[in-house]
């Protein structure tokens, strides 16, 4: 009989944003396959009594690559055991859970999804940017900054992008920071449009870069901004407190 495959969230960072059911899970798995995303500090966590596997996913570098990764929950669901497959934030939220969900399904196996805490909203909120706010924002757009390489084209409308009156949040968009300012000006987007990137939300070394669409690459590139970060773009940024008086400068705010 197939073991259970858990797709489990574990928040944005921390022990402190897992939820009870992952906690849960997590201590009664047989195995479980993690990346560096979950964080030190949950890493450190994982059971003694669990075999645990470290499948790899370090930016650009990664040990084995998503269809082996979900050949190895196969695997060792099919002995039995029950898997835990853990992620950081929500396994939704282009955490690729839905496309191991369908493989499970595929092959017989049971699958259940523990949600997590998705640093799209609480890593701008843990610096004190709402990203609804009803003064400036009465819509979020969550988008990832990184698209499947094989695509023939974008799945993204920038233009449609460009003209939100409410808060763009992006995921994985340190890399290509460059071109989606420049797409987001060109599509018409003003170019003094506050953005806010958070770097390790909610980790020890946490830090805020801050500035003008037209300017944010180099702003960026200049503080040598590394991922794993989260990009706030629209007014809501203009909330962040750098812990002096009054808020974070921002050009043309």
């Amino acid at each position: 009989m197939n073991g259970t495959v858990y797709l489990i969230g574990s928040g944005p960072g921390g022990l402190g944003m897992m939820t009870v059911r992952a906690r849960e899970v997590l201590d009664a798995a047989d195995v479980i396959l993690y990346d560096q995303l979950p964080g030190a500090e949950v890493i450190a966590s994982l059971p003694d009594t669990a075999e645990c596997v470290d499948v790899g996913k370090y930016g650009s570098s990664h040990t084995l690559e998503q269809d082996e990764i979900e050949a190895l929950m196969v695997e060792y669901a099919k002995t039995g055991r029950n898997v835990v497959r853990l992620k950081g934030g929500d396994p939704f939220l282009f955490g690729r859970g839905g496309e191991e969900m369908e493989t499970m399904r595929e092959h017989g196996i049971p699958v259940e999804v523990v949600p997590g805490v998705t640093s799209a909203i609480a890593v701008p909120e843990c610096v004190g940017i709402p990203v609804t706010h009803r003064k400036w924002a009465s819509q979020v757009t969550i988008l990832t900054g990184h698209e499947d390489p094989t695509k023939a084209e974008s799945a993204l409308n920038w233009k449609w992008l460009a003209q939100t009156t409410g808060t763009i949040v992006i995921l994985m968009g340190v890399k290509n920071l460059p071109k989606i300012a420049e797409a987001l000006i060109a599509g018409g987007m003003k170019p003094e449009k506050p953005v806010a990137i958070i770097e390790r939300g909610l980790r020890p070394d946490q830090r805020v870069t801050c500035g003008a669409l037209d300017e944010i690459a180099e702003v960026a590139r200049a503080a040598g901004v590394k991922p794993p970060a989260v990009v706030v773009i629209g007014e809501v940024a203009t909330l962040y407190r750098d812990g002096s008086e009054g808020r974070m400068h921002i050009t043309g705010v």
